[in-house]
């Protein structure tokens, strides 16, 4: 197991290669991370949808829903809350300057937020015209327009505040992650802090491009009716505002501000004297 002074050093090394991946590449790893994460979501629906009673479809569904960052950091392919510890690499020093500037840091988190956003519609569009929401006798529908519904309730503080503890532990999950020597320790460090954030209900941007599209699009295709929900451009234009745009600044400022920048502070010094 490796202690964190040798985790930053390793992921100064990988962040530098990360943000120099080209266009194409970075978009289509991206695309992957955002499929992975929806269908890891979607996984916590279903499993959630297989409990007598709602306390034990939370626990269902948190213990499911790491299947997705799972697949996604042993896979190695960019997801964007994970991609905000690359703060790291910008603001830790080598004689010749940062491992990554910051055009670089924002050129990378912008192509990867629009892989992720993508492939999680992507994933979305499959499984409702697939017709998987019909499961348990349309109660899967029911749940997933719910899920919806209820996210675009929040208030922007809300969704900021839940957006901050869920990429703090996201982050932390990578961190703990890189740690590991072994495949299967790898996948032990990340599972706790994820199942965490689901269990508590804390908002992640990747998984809400997943869970807001699938159930407008259910919604839609079902006829099921919420309040908050129209129908029409205003449910767009609802979830880019009132959700996807307060939690990636939450998801922001809890892993880059939080977790990247406290954890540059705490280690960098250390490990350039190793």
């Amino acid at each position: 197991m490796k202690n964190s002074n040798e985790v930053l050093k390793s992921y100064l090394e990988a962040g530098s290669g990360k943000v120099r991946m080209d266009m194409l590449r970075m978009l289509l790893s991206s695309f992957f991370a955002g499929m992975f994460i929806a269908l890891g979501a979607f996984g916590s629906q279903v499993a959630s949808g297989c409990a007598s009673s709602a306390a034990a479809g939370k626990m269902l569904s948190a213990v499911v829903f790491p299947v997705g960052l799972t697949m996604v950091l042993i896979s190695g392919v960019e997801l964007f809350t994970g991609n905000n510890l690359l703060i790291i690499a910008a603001r830790a020093k080598t004689p010749s300057g940062s491992y990554v500037n910051f055009p670089q840091l924002l050129r990378s988190l912008v192509i990867v937020y629009i892989g992720n956003f993508i492939g999680s519609l992507f994933v979305a569009f499959l499984v409702v015209y697939s017709h998987m929401p019909s499961l348990f006798g349309g109660a899967l529908a029911k749940a997933m327009v719910a899920a919806a519904a209820g996210k675009l309730t929040l208030t922007p503080v809300e969704a900021v505040f839940r957006g901050i503890l869920c990429n703090i532990l996201v982050c932390v999950a990578v961190w703990l992650s890189l740690a590991a020597g072994e495949l299967s320790g790898r996948i032990q460090a990340l599972f706790l802090p994820t199942m965490l954030f689901v269990l508590c209900g804390f908002e992640h941007c990747v998984a809400n491009m997943y869970f807001i599209p699938a159930g407008l699009m259910t919604a839609s295709s079902y006829g099921i009716t919420a309040p908050q929900i129209t129908g029409g451009m205003q449910d767009i234009v609802h979830m880019l505002v009132r959700n996807l745009l307060p939690v990636t600044v939450g998801n922001l400022i809890g892993g880059m501000f939080i977790v990247g920048m406290g954890y540059c502070l705490l280690f960098n010094e250390k490990a350039r004297q190793d």
